[in-house]
């Protein structure tokens, strides 16, 4: 197909399996993300999503809608959909102890927080909504590697039964992760998804 940046025949991921994609840029893996989650409408094939499962997607950059810190945090869903207590302590779980306590406070949340605070924001948002499939798009490259960990060992506690898959450039990701996934080049030019089976620890 003309403009076509990827091909895959099949490309499964199973529940409770934490997937790691990866791939030079341009490869076509924000792309999929999107498709899957329904926002791309270009180009042809099938998805199968689980019937009944909710599924989240975390950008880089986070939408963060102006007004108070509680619209923020609860963005998608309705304001009502937690208590100030559940959304406090969403926000310390997510490293954000600071703004805890300011969920009544009006103002451009997303030009007064760092883009490490919105990524971590949006972490929140996560663990709030307890989505059956979680992406993350690059959604903690603007944190430093230690908070990084800190926040996959967060969703790995909090959101158990989440299915986790994630798009990154850095290595230390991997270690969060049961599966690789790299976009790779094939004969005709498309980016092609590729199996990386994990190499074998040295004695």
């Amino acid at each position: 197909a003309a403009g076509a940046l990827l091909h895959t025949d099949e490309l499964a991921f199973r529940p409770g399996e934490r997937t790691l994609m990866t791939g030079p840029s341009g490869s076509g893996k924000s792309t999929l993300f999107r498709a899957i989650a329904g926002i791309w409408p270009f180009g042809e094939g099938q998805i199968h999503i689980p019937e009944g499962q909710s599924m989240m997607l975390l950008p880089q950059r986070p939408y963060i809608p102006i007004g108070t810190l509680r619209d923020a945090v609860t963005y998608p869903s309705k304001v009502d959909a937690y208590t100030n207590s559940e959304m406090a302590e969403a926000l310390r779980t997510a490293k954000l102890p600071q703004i805890a306590e300011r969920l009544d406070e009006e103002r451009a949340w997303g030009q007064t927080l760092s883009l490490g605070e919105q990524q971590r924001l949006a972490v929140a948002r996560a663990l709030l909504a307890k989505p059956d499939w979680l992406f993350l798009d690059e959604a903690t490259a603007a944190l430093d590697e230690p908070t990084e960990a800190e926040i996959y060992g967060v969703l790995r506690e909090h959101l158990p039964g989440t299915t986790v898959v994630s798009i990154g450039h850095r290595s230390t990701l991997a270690a969060f992760h049961d599966r690789r996934i790299d976009m790779k080049p094939s004969a005709d030019g498309l980016f092609t998804p590729v199996d990386l089976r994990a190499p074998v620890p040295a004695e």
